[in-house]
């Protein structure tokens, strides 16, 4: 139990965080009284205000259905990147096909493929995701998560699959047995750059159209009034969200992988 407490190390990075963050606010508040004073660029009791006017129902009602569409899309992205990156270690003379197209999702900016998405997936059924959301979500997490599992496959102690081949077992054997579990701190550290990115993925598919409610909604409402308190106030629940889907996975490498050289002691 005593490996999966918060040791020293991790609690003064934690103290470090969350005086960097008050200083942070510090900064934004006094920029707000000078030299900021002219732009519009609210004080953080202004956006604090707006967030309580708003209330925790409206921030739940929008941010549940992106949070939604961003987690079905990472399934698909994750799921799709590991067994691609598999088929690499099982099948070497795919690689350069699979890896191709993996660069080609992440070179594509998702603004220009999202209307084309759009037009193909069509407007979704009232009161449910949006597909071309999802889609842009699968997609900003796919390269990352290909990159990282195939490095993490590649990985494996030799030595180890060595023994699995001399009993008989194949490639797959020692994918299964040797080389996913090998890959697992490196596929649990792409997770925690593709979270955040499919969230925003999310985001940025709700913004084409289509969507009776979501993050994008509400900023592009907050956009056309002007409505600059909230705005921001929708601006820093999402990188809050991103924040602790990246602790989050964190969190499940340091409980899952604990030989990792990552973990924290």
């Amino acid at each position: 139990m005593s490996g999966l407490l918060p040791g020293r190390d991790t609690l003064r990075s934690l103290g470090t965080s969350l005086a960097g963050l008050v200083a942070l606010v510090a900064l934004w508040w006094l920029g707000t009284l000078t030299v900021l004073s002219g732009l519009r660029i609210p004080s953080p009791g202004a956006v604090v205000g707006s967030a309580v006017d708003d209330g925790w129902s409206f921030y739940a009602l929008h941010f549940s259905m992106t949070l939604q569409e961003a987690a079905v899309g990472f399934a698909y992205g994750t799921i799709a990147a590991v067994v691609l990156s598999s088929v690499v270690l099982l099948l070497p003379v795919l690689e350069p096909v699979i890896m191709q197209v993996a660069v080609i999702s992440y070179c594509i900016p998702l603004v220009a493929i999202a209307p084309v998405l759009f037009i193909v997936i069509g407007n979704p059924d009232e009161g449910t995701r949006s597909g071309t959301a999802t889609a842009l979500a699968a997609m900003s997490v796919f390269f990352t998560t290909v990159v990282g599992t195939v490095l993490g496959l590649r990985s494996a102690d030799r030595a180890s699959l060595d023994v699995v081949q001399v009993y008989g077992g194949g490639r797959l054997r020692q994918l299964v047995t040797v080389q996913l579990v090998a890959a697992l701190p490196a596929i649990l550290a792409a997770l925690r750059i593709a979270a955040p990115a499919a969230f925003l993925g999310a985001i940025l598919g709700e913004y084409v159209g289509g969507v009776e409610r979501g993050v994008a909604l509400i900023l592009k409402i907050a956009q056309q009034n002007v409505d600059v308190e909230r705005a921001w106030a929708v601006g820093i629940g999402c990188a809050v969200v991103a924040g602790v889907a990246f602790a989050f996975f964190g969190l499940l490498a340091r409980l899952v992988t604990p030989w990792s050289r990552g973990a924290v002691s």
